[in-house]
């Protein structure tokens, strides 16, 4: 017997009696044994805004049926419960979708195991960890409880109509520039570098002159805003960024005084709009004694009065803004990890890229099994 995961959700009638029919359906079918299944979990609708809640969970199956047949089955228990096939994202009383068929990789016009955008929905990951947590994802090659943390209790979507941005983001000598290039090279796609060497204002500012710091800022700002602009930024081309534009304020607050605080707040609040989303974030991670020490290597002359004590207070505040970060799927990568010397864990980094960003062909791949 092959164990097989499922999801399981319905936002019409009596949600839990639906999802509770479907269980015991199952069982009426030679070949299917229900193991367990994860806790209820209530979500938001994805796509169409204006629905019932959905109530989602994950059940753990043994099965002899093959992924055709079992899929035949979940299709006429779906028929069996009243589900209308409707357009994309409409409500239905109960959806069941194949996620896992032991470690089967399978691309059909028919069928796609594991589900393709499993990786992008908490209510999915949760409900799998809670089973599994340390089950490895076919595909993506890493464990699902890594995977659920990624989207820190967030569900998204792709959505080809935007750029696709991937930001990568760290405090000051983590080593974001040298991935950035790296990923960039791997991935075939533009690198948005920082406009770090060209602010004329830094030496002056690590220098001790702080009237000069909003002017240091602004600079960044202006050059950030013109750089990561969404309307001068390709739909769906795929870039990558060595900073991430949400770091903005963590600086400020860092350099400026109350007065230039409240001026440059301003100025980041009208021009914020105007940036486009990162799509995915990856967040390197080292500890601020690391850092000072490649920057005293890299030797900018300017950077050699950053302190201990700076960096650990940008580190904190670095987590701060992850920990509570809903904008974007993030992936946790300690620099220790990342030996740049040995392209396979680069290549594995970049192939996990893919998954996060819109691809027409993934996003279609998915109606296979939405059977819509």
């Amino acid at each position: 017997m092959i164990t097989a995961y499922i999801g399981l959700g319905s936002n019409l009638g009596n949600r839990q009696d639906n999802l509770n029919s479907a269980l015991r359906m199952l069982t009426e079918f030679t070949g299917i044994e229900v193991v367990r299944a994860s806790e209820l979990i209530e979500t938001n609708p994805l796509g169409q805004a204006e629905q019932p809640m959905y109530l989602n969970a994950v059940a753990e199956l043994r099965t002899t049926l093959s992924p055709y047949d079992l899929l035949k089955t979940l299709v006429s228990i779906e028929t069996s419960l009243g589900r209308k096939r409707l357009e994309k994202w409409s409500s239905r009383t109960i959806d069941l979708d194949i996620l896992l068929y032991g470690s089967e990789v399978i691309d059909s016009p028919h069928l796609t195991i594991p589900h393709p955008q499993m990786h992008l929905r908490s209510f999915v990951l949760r409900g799998l960890a809670a089973l599994n947590g340390d089950l490895l994802h076919p595909v993506i090659k890493e464990p699902l409880n890594v995977l659920a943390n990624r989207l820190n209790g967030c569900d998204f979507i792709h959505n080809p109509d935007l750029p696709q941005l991937v930001s990568i983001a760290g405090v000051i000598g983590v080593g974001k520039t040298t991935l950035a290039n790296k990923l960039s090279t791997l991935l075939g796609c533009p690198m948005l570098p920082e406009p770090y060497d060209t602010n004329p204002f830094m030496p002056d500012v690590y220098a001790g002159k702080q009237e000069l710091a909003l002017d240091s800022q602004l600079y960044f700002l202006t050059a950030r805003v013109e750089q990561l602009n969404n309307s001068d930024l390709d739909k769906g081309q795929t870039y990558i960024s060595d900073y991430a534009f949400a770091k903005e304020p963590i600086y400020s607050r860092q350099t400026l005084t109350p007065e230039q605080l409240t001026l440059y707040d301003k100025v980041y609040q009208s021009s914020n709009f105007k940036v486009a989303s990162p799509v995915l974030v990856i967040y390197l991670l080292d500890s601020p004694q690391n850092c000072l020490e490649r920057i005293h290597k890299r030797n900018l002359p300017y950077e050699q009065k950053i302190e201990l004590q700076y960096l650990e207070n940008l580190e904190a505040e670095y987590n701060q803004l992850f920990n509570n970060w809903t904008i974007c799927p993030v992936i946790r990568k300690k620099t220790s990890e990342l030996d740049y010397t040995k392209d396979d864990i680069i290549e594995h980094l970049a192939k996990q890229i893919k998954y996060y960003i819109a691809d027409n062909s993934v996003i279609t791949s998915v109606a296979k099994q939405t059977k819509i």
